[in-house]
């Protein structure tokens, strides 16, 4: 628990200033972190970033990452659109499988591709919302972050009822109302400082199913790290495991809330 606790201010700490300066800086650092979920992804798969297919990957994995005002750019440089160059992506992989005579196979290759949409997408948005404004970006992850210390804290005391424990036997349905009523807490609260600018119900229904999918989101990493039999996705986070281990839940809530139109 120390050196949870430790690891976790530390990335707070470094994380916080990029979150507060916006740009190109955090775009870059999202980048980073994209590209090392993305690894880990595929090394539980037991496939590896630096070769053929995962480099090729990385042609998805970047198309689907990079923000409006850079597709912009590079679409303007190469007349290709983000579909275009995720498609070339797509038909480079099922190249690949031939050449190599099925020791990577069609599985894998839409493992690949399905990994860089899941990777890829939830960091677009983390970039998009920064870009939205700092103040809506501060409350969707003090959404994601009360949320799971709301069902960790809930759950430990008051939870009885499993929730899902062929996936996550820790996890309690106590727990799960606790972190939604944590979230809703959290962002009245920041609401009242920080004026999100829309109706109070609005934020509360919102709120509840942004809390709803961040948990989702974590269940679904957890439903991976079981099927590939990992305790952690990665190791880049001594007592916190790996980045999709920390980033499951925004994966998740930051697509959510555009697609809401909330941003």
């Amino acid at each position: 628990m120390k050196q949870r606790l430790i690891t976790g201010a530390i990335a707070f700490a470094l994380f916080i200033p990029f979150v507060i300066l916006g740009g190109t800086p955090f775009t870059i650092l999202v980048l980073i972190l994209g590209t090392i979920g993305f690894q880990e992804l595929l090394k539980m798969k037991g496939r590896t970033l630096w070769s053929v297919p995962g480099l090729i990957s990385l042609l998805a994995l970047y198309a689907f990452m990079m923000p409006g005002e850079w597709t912009l750019q590079v679409s303007g440089w190469t007349g290709y659109t983000k579909v275009e160059f995720a498609f070339i992506a797509v038909i480079l992989l099922l190249i690949h499988t031939v050449i190599v005579k099925n020791s990577f196979t069609f599985d894998d290759a839409a493992f690949a591709i399905l990994g860089t949409l899941y990777v890829g997408m939830g960091f677009l948005y983390l970039i998009e919302t920064r870009e939205a404004g700092l103040a809506v970006l501060i409350y969707a992850l003090l959404v994601v972050w009360f949320t799971d210390s709301g069902a960790y804290f809930t759950g430990r005391k008051f939870g009885k009822r499993k929730l899902w424990p062929e996936i996550s036997p820790n996890k309690t349905i106590e727990g799960f109302v606790g972190g939604i009523l944590y979230a809703v807490v959290a962002a009245l609260v920041f609401n009242f400082f920080v004026d999100l600018n829309k109706p109070v119900y609005i934020i509360i229904l919102v709120t509840i199913v942004a809390s709803v999918f961040g948990q989702m989101g974590d269940l679904v990493e957890s439903a991976l790290k079981r099927h590939f039999n990992v305790k952690d996705s990665g190791k880049v986070l001594p007592g916190h495991g790996g980045i999709l281990d920390r980033f499951d839940s925004i994966l998740f809530v930051m697509p959510l809330l555009h697609f809401l139109h909330f941003i």
